[in-house]
């Protein structure tokens, strides 16, 4: 069945051959709530537990997309959520870190990951402004939530080449963007993430 979804996103996005592999080998029923599995396969947000949503896979696949993972090492990812993103990556890069200040929702990402047999992904719980200082520096960084800046301590753990993507708050809209280490920006698309919140929820 996850062959059906990857198919309908390799109609609205252009796949590279690993990515659409990786769509293909993760089944997004996994992610989804109980009551909301008929819905797995469509392109659609499904709402998660504690006031948080999966995002539409139409996201994950732009997202992971624009990440250009080609020869990618690490991904450092802010905003664990269901774990479907990280579980995308965990199949295209060696190492996935991913955080969420929602303690509860970590702790059932990490039983998606055992369950599914994937253990290239690393979670906890902790303020994702912050970062995962430990594993630094990472290839990429992936904010699934959107931002008005980039804290300057993710800047710092990043690597020398790599890029920050990440919904910016500008003015009244957001925008999907690319920011180096050098301070250059790369604006991509328009989109509407869920504002990135402070602390930690247990």
């Amino acid at each position: 069945m996850s062959k059906i979804l990857a198919d309908k996103l390799a109609d609205l996005v252009p796949f590279r051959a690993y990515e659409y592999k990786a769509f293909c080998e993760i089944d997004r029923k996994h992610f989804v709530p109980e009551g909301f599995k008929y819905k797995a396969y469509e392109i659609t947000a499904i709402p998660l537990d504690e006031d948080s949503t999966i995002s539409s896979p139409l996201t994950v696949a732009k997202m992971t997309h624009y990440l250009d993972l080609e020869n990618v090492d690490s991904v450092l990812e802010v905003g664990c959520g269901s774990g479907y993103q990280a579980a995308i990556l965990s199949k295209i890069v060696r190492r996935v870190f991913t955080i969420d200040r929602i303690c509860e929702l970590v702790e059932k990402a990490k039983e998606r990951f055992k369950k599914l047999n994937i253990y290239n992904v690393n979670a906890k719980c902790d303020d994702g402004r912050l970062g995962w200082k430990t594993y630094a520096p990472y290839d990429r960084i992936l904010f699934s939530a959107c931002i008005q800046e980039v804290p300057k301590e993710l800047l710092n753990q990043l690597n020398d080449n790599g890029f920050i993507l990440a919904p910016i708050k500008k003015n009244n809209y957001q925008v999907i963007s690319k920011i180096y280490k050098n301070g250059r920006v790369e604006e991509i698309e328009s989109c509407e993430f869920v504002p990135i919140k402070k602390g930690i929820e247990k």
